[in-house]
């Protein structure tokens, strides 16, 4: 008995669903190998450097130094954490406090606020490009739940601070503590490592080596904010309700 010939329709939507796990699988494998392998480059600086190639930007210069975890100042991670996400130690990707209010902001028609927690940042950093459309957004989740669900705290930390840019063309603490002040990321103090923190999520208009009073006075925040937390030992304490910063 001669099976009925399948539509070309149904042909199609099984090589899509095919085509869609294979990417599935294939977003879990390297996101997994991404805990133990440093990431040589990252969406974002494949992005900028073709964005300065193309528009023959003067005077740019592309700079980056992986820095693993213990060679990093502790007072770099506090700071990041005090500026950008307070409750990263805690939450599970992202800030449903924070996206609410930025909600409510939108619809009393409120200047916009970030609602980005450091997970979602690394997400889209390291996968994904600049934009706002909702195809990425909803990438940046999905890269998110598996940064969240195979990373430990304290990695999902160290590619932030080694992928994040803090100056036009400069890519991770390592790079920029060497640009700004001549020395290793591991011998960055509390004022320094704030005034990095500071210029973010805006690190073109705002700058660590020619700071404006906005920057002294964010920076100035990030270094009352850090003590207030406790410093950098709030990054390994338990959490009040479940998990901990592994």
């Amino acid at each position: 008995m001669s099976q009925t010939p399948r539509s070309p329709l149904r042909r199609f939507a099984q090589i899509v669903g095919l085509l869609v796990l294979a990417w599935l699988a294939l977003s879990c494998v390297v996101v997994i190998a991404f805990r133990f392998v440093p990431p040589w480059t990252s969406a974002m600086m494949m992005e900028r450097r073709v964005e300065a190639l193309v528009t023959h930007e003067d005077g740019f210069t592309f700079r980056h130094t992986w820095v693993p975890w213990e060679r990093i100042s502790p007072q770099v991670g506090i700071a990041m954490v005090a500026a950008e996400d307070q409750k990263f130690p805690y939450h599970h990707g992202f800030d449903v406090d924070a996206i609410q209010d930025a909600i409510d902001a939108a619809d009393e028609g409120r200047r916009l606020r970030g609602a980005s927690t450091i997970s979602q940042q690394v997400a889209k950093n390291l996968f994904l490009w600049n934009g706002r459309s909702f195809v990425r957004k909803g990438l940046e989740a999905w890269f998110t739940v598996l940064i969240e669900t195979f990373w430990p705290k304290q990695r999902i930390l160290e590619v932030y601070m080694n992928t994040v840019e803090l100056g036009n063309g400069i890519y991770g603490v390592g790079a920029a503590a060497e640009t700004f002040y001549r020395t290793s990321a591991d011998r960055l103090n509390a004022t320094q490592a704030a005034r990095l923190a500071a210029v973010l999520p805006n690190p073109r208009r705002f700058r660590v080596d020619a700071p404006s009073a906005y920057v002294e006075r964010r920076t100035a925040w990030i270094v009352r904010q850090a003590g207030q937390l406790g410093g950098p030992a709030y990054l390994s304490r338990p959490a009040p309700v479940s998990g901990r910063v592994r």
